[in-house]
């Protein structure tokens, strides 16, 4: 079974993935502001970082096969143009796909209604690898559903004061405990920490 990971997500130090608006500000900044240059494999995007984010981020994520995300970041990125950010497949969670996506047919996306029946399908395709949960309200939902194994962030050290929360989960029952973290890497201008989620 496959260890599903909540993103890739960079974000404030008062928890925000973007602002008000959907700008992510100077959240990305740290993978362009180093004297290393990578890549991930069979990919046309070079980051430049310094080598504790470069080997960080080699070393976490080479090993995606799915992402499941959302309706509003698909509909942000038109669907990253019908190419995967990461990994070679993504599931989308929406109640109405896209009617004429130009990419529908032949992009590697499917349309699922429902995060549990999204990532039980991004489960059953990974095998034993990676299944990457967007966060937001989508990674929240399955967090909330006990879905999530692993959490990753990487903390900027920014205050966007409001915007789109990474654990938009809203009130609690209980709270949900995560483990001491297993990583702590520090970047410039980026913290990047791996918690693993405490299992009930």
């Amino acid at each position: 079974m496959s260890k599903t990971i909540m993103g890739c997500a960079a974000v404030s130090l008062d928890g925000y993935i973007a602002d008000d608006h959907d700008a992510v500000g100077p959240l990305f900044d740290c993978y362009s502001n180093g004297d290393v240059s990578w890549s991930f494999p069979d990919a046309d995007d070079e980051f430049r970082t310094t080598q504790a984010t470069a080997d960080f981020m080699r070393a976490q994520y080479p090993d995606i096969a799915v992402v499941v995300m959302g309706r509003r970041l698909f509909d942000l990125t038109n669907g990253w143009n019908g190419r995967p950010a990461a990994g070679e497949h993504v599931f989308v969670v929406t109640h109405e796909p896209p009617k004429n996506w130009e990419h529908a047919g032949t992009a590697p996306f499917t349309f699922v209604n429902g995060v549990e029946a999204a990532i039980s399908a991004a489960r059953d395709y990974a095998g034993d690898r990676i299944v990457d949960v967007a966060a937001g309200q989508i990674g929240a939902q399955a967090l909330r559903l006990g879905l999530i194994d692993q959490i990753v962030v990487n903390v900027v050290p920014v205050v966007l004061g409001s915007g789109r929360p990474f654990f938009a989960t809203g009130p609690l029952a209980a709270p949900i405990l995560l483990d001491n973290p297993s990583q702590v890497v520090r970047g410039d201008r980026v913290t990047h920490l791996v918690y693993d989620v405490a299992k009930r």
